[in-house]
This record gives C-alpha cells, structure tokens and sequence, in this order.
C-alpha cells in the first residue's frame, strides 16, 4: 500500500513504549525509505502538550480537528484508555475513522477501546495479560487470544502489552511494503530482543 497515512494517537495517561515504539519503527522506515510513501504523525483530540502515563509531555503533531485523513491508526494503551470505554466522543471519532481508514490497529489495552466502539465484534483480538478477561466482555463474540503477541485480522491488528507493539509495527511495514523491507527497518533499529531476565 504506497503513500499510507499513518496516525499515532496520543492522549492523557498514555503508555510511553505503546505509541514510541511503534513510532520509532514506522518514522525509521519514512525517513530511511522515502520512496515507500509512508507518511507518519501523531495526532490527539486537542491541541497542547499531552502528558503520558509515567510523565514524560509530548506535543502531537496534529489534532483531530486539522489531522490528514488516516490509512492506518495506531491507538495505543495505558490508564488512559479507562476512560475512554464510554466516552462518546472517542467513541464517535473511533467508528468515523474505522469506516474510512484501512487497517486499525492497536497496543496493550487500546483494544479495549476497539472492543468497546464494537470493532472487535466476532473477531480474534488480544491485549495486555492483565486485561485479558476484560477484553471479552466488552464486545460480542471476541475470540481472546491471550497467548499471541499479535493478532491480525485482515483491517484489524491487536496487539499485546507495551513491547509488542514493536512487533506489530513491523509487521505492519511487512503488510504495506514487504517482509524484506520489515527486516531492514528492524536492522536499522536493531531490534533482536534477548532478555536478560
């Protein structure tokens, strides 16, 4: 998929490694390969600083009002997304982009919010392991995978805790250009988790 649109939405409380992570990997592969179209930013619901769940403050790029319209949405997890299970606006802002973009995607317990906007219905998803249980009971018939780091489901991609957003970042470089270019831009990151725990 040439010239993709990548939003990365950023809002109070977010988990820092959700959205950077993802970040990091798909600015890597816009900088690095410019020839591949992909145009990525960060976007939030307001202008102004967001402050993000362990404190770090990050200006967005864009708000909803002024963003580009969106191919593919990044939406990332932390305490914030608590509130947003019944905020209506997010809600309505959530099924607009979804009916218009092409791939939604997300980390940790930002499938929740999918889940609760109705975009997981009778689909397999997965989220971070201690919001396992929840994830099943905000939509129908969501098939909870709890052991996959990611779940792609042809327009949707959920993803698991935190690092696995690294993961799906890449994987989302596989499906809009290649598995060739995926590994270069997890070369150029290095990118080869070996835990020392």
């Amino acid at each position: 998929m040439a010239g993709s649109s990548i939003g990365i939405f950023l809002f109070p409380e977010v988990e820092e490694l959700d959205w950077a992570g993802p970040w990091e990997v798909l600015r890597v592969w816009q900088l690095y390969w410019p020839g591949d179209g992909a145009e990525v930013f960060t976007l939030a619901q307001d202008p102004g600083p967001v402050t993000c769940a362990k404190g770090l403050k990050v200006l967005p790029d864009h708000t909803w009002d002024d963003a580009p319209p969106i191919d593919v949405l990044v939406y990332p997890g932390g305490q914030g997304t608590r509130n947003h299970l019944e905020d209506e606006a997010i809600m309505g802002w959530l099924k607009k982009t979804a009916a218009q973009a092409s791939l939604m995607t997300s980390v940790c317990t930002g499938s929740l919010v999918y889940a609760a906007a109705g975009l997981l219905d009778n689909r397999p998803a997965t989220t971070h392991w201690s919001t396992i249980d929840l994830l099943g009971q905000l939509g129908h018939n969501i098939e909870v995978r709890p052991d996959d780091r990611f779940v792609d489901d042809g327009d949707v991609i959920t993803s698991a805790g935190v690092s696995a957003g690294l993961d799906m970042a890449l994987h989302q470089v596989a499906r809009l250009s290649s598995r060739e270019r995926a590994a270069e831009v997890r070369r150029a990151i290095q990118y080869d988790p070996e835990p020392p725990v």
